[in-house]
């Protein structure tokens, strides 16, 4: 009796044991699954290179979450270690209002034409500002001047549209150049979600894109780039980006601003690491975006500087 009762017992047992540690371990690996996370809701994405010494993503994403921590406007984030090949993103898709970034084509075309000897650098360009403004459907409360004519050489509308995104001298190249070939460039160039009109739109990837084929002197050609390149390396408008970087570091870039949007695009040349910071926003504090746009761009240094 007794051994049939300790058989009972050690069956019972080994049934206890079996479905509890069956539920044990579906619970550890339910439990496990859960702690594995998507994308942050943000849409950061990093993509790592494995040939040179990476920056950390953890860094990446201090430097620019920290930046925005309160923030209830939208950023598209690209930031790109030019000597890895590594990429951080954030809403790189999103489309925002371009602002002053369309003067970037309005460059690219005009170099274009420059190299094809279409167009002269001293050649002079004159325009009517009223006819300028109804031309290009500007308001009249949103015009800059009212009356009277805009004379420059193309080679001084080139730096004054980039160096202080003085809008009469994109107005003048724009009326030569035809914005249907700017709309082509940008096609031919592959690039889809940048379009001139009623606004013109961008995103930050594509903004990001263009800017590297100039750093990788293949936009147009190795010349045009090299050119673009040193027309935004004179970029006077300086509260974002360059804010709170040192006097010394050479930064070329253009910034955007209409309304809620503001924005800056560019690349930050350090000894050994350069490294491509495109930020885009829409907020209803523009102002304060500006100083977030800085405060990641101090970060970014910290980071890369690090290195």
């Amino acid at each position: 009796m007794m051994s049939n009762k300790l058989l009972a017992l050690l069956s019972a047992l080994i049934t206890f044991t079996l479905v509890f540690g069956g539920y044990t371990f579906l619970f550890a690996n339910n439990k496990s699954q859960k702690l594995v996370s998507p994308l942050p809701e943000s849409g950061i994405l990093i993509k790592k290179s494995t040939n040179l010494k990476s920056i950390s993503e953890v860094q990446i994403s201090i430097a620019v979450e920290d930046a925005l921590i309160g923030t209830k406007g939208i950023y598209g984030v690209v930031i790109k270690d030019l000597k890895t090949g590594e990429t951080f993103t954030q809403n790189e898709n999103r489309i925002f209002e371009a602002a002053s970034l369309y003067k970037l084509w309005i460059m690219a075309e005009t170099v274009k034409r420059l190299e094809e000897e279409s167009l002269k650098h001293e050649q002079v360009l004159s325009g009517d500002i009223k006819d300028l403004n109804e031309r290009f459907d500007i308001a009249t409360e949103a015009a800059e001047l009212q009356e009277g004519t805009v004379s420059m050489t193309v080679k001084e509308a080139l730096d004054e549209m980039i160096s202080i995104s003085h809008n009469y001298a994109a107005l003048l190249l724009s009326a030569k150049i035809r914005l249907s070939n700017v709309s082509k460039f940008l096609k031919n160039e592959g690039f889809t979600a940048s379009k001139l009109g009623e606004p013109p739109v961008t995103n930050a990837l594509e903004t990001a894109q263009f800017l590297e084929k100039i750093y990788q002197k293949n936009l147009v050609s190795q010349k045009a780039s090299e050119q673009m390149m040193n027309l935004l390396k004179k970029q006077e408008k300086n509260n974002k980006i360059p804010k709170y970087l040192p006097e010394n570091v050479t930064i070329a870039h253009k910034t955007g601003e209409i309304g809620a949007f503001s924005h800056d695009a560019g690349i930050v040349f350090l000894e050994d690491r350069d490294y491509l910071i495109v930020i885009l926003s829409e907020s209803n504090d523009p102002r304060g975006a500006e100083e977030r746009i800085a405060k990641i761009s101090k970060n970014l240094y910290s980071v890369f500087n690090s290195e």
